[in-house]
């Protein structure tokens, strides 16, 4: 971790106060990482799911590595709100935020449409996983208070009022 971010994150120095949430982790989001969804898919999820639960920590975090996987401020920012310009982003992004928000009851017409945009059953399963892997660290960060180490994520609620 430390030799790609420069840095060893607070979240997974408090995730290593136990050794084993911190291997269940690193073996989670590293089994995801050599999935099928590319590594801008994954960051959009996370901003999407981050938004969703309100985690600042995870939102300043994922916006930082969003930006190093190459999304732009704009694709950022309509990640947190769970949108794309994108056709086939923005059914990724949809799915997710419902994902959330249903907790995991999603119809037959929302897995449909995200089929419609050419996501395989292995994709699927990956994007539900992805989401899962999300609410893990939000939730986490929330109880554990961690102090943001990343640069802090622009407040969208702040631009709305």
């Amino acid at each position: 971790i430390k030799g790609k971010l420069g840095m060893v994150p607070n979240m997974m120095r408090a995730i290593g106060n136990s050794p084993a949430a911190l291997n269940a982790y690193l073996q989670f989001s590293g089994g995801l990482a050599s999935g099928s969804l590319t590594t801008q898919q994954r960051e959009q999820i996370a901003l999407a799911v981050g938004e969703a639960n309100q985690c600042e920590y995870c939102l300043a975090a994922h916006s930082a590595l969003g930006k190093m996987a190459g999304l732009s401020a704009d694709q950022l920012r309509d990640a947190r709100l769970g949108m794309s310009v994108d056709p086939t982003s923005d059914a990724l992004l949809r799915f997710a935020r419902k994902l959330v928000k249903e907790r995991g009851r999603v119809t037959n017409d929302d897995v449909r449409e995200l089929r419609d945009h050419g996501f395989t059953d292995s994709e699927l399963t990956e994007v539900v996983a992805n989401v899962a892997l999300n609410i893990f660290t939000n939730y986490f960060n929330h109880v554990a208070e961690t102090d943001v180490d990343f640069p802090q994520a622009e407040c969208l609620a702040c631009k709305v009022a």
